[in-house]
């Protein structure tokens, strides 16, 4: 399956000759960092309600590591909860890491310069620094008690919160149904039968939550849940073939929580090539490699991967036609002469555990990248959550038929990120000009 601020779209961005050698900011010519600074776009937050008239939830964090060299990370507890039942881990090894509560004054004297006096924060000793070109990813489990938060109104609970993530999820206790909920949301069942809210935020600002829930009759049938979907990621060069209609296990995947991204830097349109960075999670056990099947009409070059929970750079080896069949590799098609596939070989994936890989291309593709009436057209359909697409410097955007939001990379190309809640594919025509000669 594949899976992808008015303020402009506020997240840093590296330059494109810096991301695409695998390189953090602050690398080049500078002393790292100690001091972990959050990956947003890869945070997700679950929410798991508990006991009516408790005031207490469950919040699972997941968030990522990326300057290199940190050592800590710190988490602050929100002003108005009281946090309790802590815990983290690595979700490389799924392994606990050690942490403690600290105050602000600490914070700062740990290297956290930001850090409020007023806020207590979970200190987080990394399992090892942060590695150049890589990251660590943690899950962060605590239970809140916030009266404002979670409270009940007559028979209802209401969970009223702004959220600063834009990935998240609520999940109601047993025996209640979804009356309101004021963000758009998917609403899915859990295989315990609870009901779940899960959304990706694409506006500016938190998103300021207010789900609403009422106790189902006791004679109200909860059927279970349909078996969880195994989200994969899908090759970033999609078949030719139409793909088969998704299952209703695929259909009613949790958007939200799917991590993979992906990044096009556009080369001077005369080329008609534009290079790419692909993230995403691997947490099937025993899987041992990645396939990209080169999407029909596309010609790939310069393949290289990186595993970014340490930094490691991984094989990689482009096959063709007879060698796929050779390899014994199931693409799920037909494998043609003119088939090609790009296969990345990381460690099996050991139970319990994941990993993330960085997979870097460069495609050519003159029938959907090219020059048309002095302008330049970038025509491409986008199925994973989270897309962008970074202009060749010295132009600027002209059309782009899917909304995006816009922002300036640290080099001054423009970059437009296509970020899609909805578990389908956004078919973009992107125009921009130059801006002079």
């Amino acid at each position: 399956m594949k899976t992808n601020r008015v303020v402009l779209f506020a997240r840093p961005f590296l330059a494109a000759l810096t991301v695409l050698a695998a390189l953090s900011p602050g690398v080049r010519g500078q002393a790292p960092s100690p001091i972990l600074e959050s990956h947003e776009g890869d945070d997700y937050t679950r929410y798991e309600l508990l006991a009516p008239g408790s005031a207490q939830f469950r919040i699972i964090y997941e968030v990522t590591a990326t300057t290199p060299g940190a050592r800590f990370y710190f988490n602050p507890i929100r002003k108005g909860s009281v946090a309790t039942d802590e815990a983290v881990y690595e979700q490389m090894t799924g392994q606990p890491l050690r942490f403690e509560i600290v105050d602000g004054a600490a914070a700062r004297a740990e290297g956290m310069p930001q850090a409020d006096a007023d806020t207590r924060y979970i200190q987080v000793t990394l399992p090892r620094p942060v590695p150049v070109g890589g990251e660590i990813r943690l899950r962060i489990d605590k239970t809140y008690t916030d009266p404002k938060s979670y409270y009940q109104d007559g028979d209802a609970i209401v969970f009223d919160r702004g959220l600063g993530n834009k990935r998240n999820s609520v999940v109601m206790p047993p025996g209640y149904e979804v009356v309101s909920c004021n963000v758009p949301s998917q609403v899915l069942r859990q295989p315990d039968g609870r009901l779940m809210v899960s959304f990706f935020h694409i506006g500016a600002g938190e998103a300021p939550l207010v789900v609403k829930a009422t106790p189902l009759p006791r004679e109200a049938s909860m059927p279970p849940a349909a078996a969880s979907p195994s989200v994969k990621a899908r090759a970033t060069g999609a078949p030719a073939a139409p793909a088969p209609a998704p299952s209703i296990e695929e259909r009613l995947s949790e958007r939200a929580h799917q991590d993979p991204e992906i990044v096009y830097f556009l080369q001077q349109p005369e080329t008609h090539a534009f290079s790419l960075y692909h993230d995403y999670t691997e947490a099937h056990e025993g899987n041992d490699k990645y396939l990209n099947v080169v999407r029909a009409g596309s010609r790939v070059s310069n393949p290289s991967a990186r595993l970014l929970d340490t930094g490691e750079e991984l094989k990689v080896e482009t096959l063709k036609g007879p060698q796929v069949t050779a390899a014994r590799l199931d693409i799920g098609e037909p494998v043609t002469p003119a088939t090609e596939v790009v296969v990345i070989h990381y460690p099996a994936v050991k139970k319990g555990q994941s990993i993330r890989l960085r997979i870097i291309e460069t495609y050519t593709d003159e029938g959907r990248y090219y020059l048309e009436g002095g302008g330049v057209v970038f025509d491409r359909s986008f199925g994973r959550a989270r897309n962008a697409v970074v202009l060749p410097a010295g132009w600027y955007v002209t059309d782009s038929s899917i909304p995006a939001t816009i922002s300036l990379t640290k080099d001054g190309r423009v970059r437009l990120d296509y970020n899609n809640p909805r578990p389908d594919e956004v078919s973009v025509l992107l125009r921009a000009a130059r801006r002079s000669r």
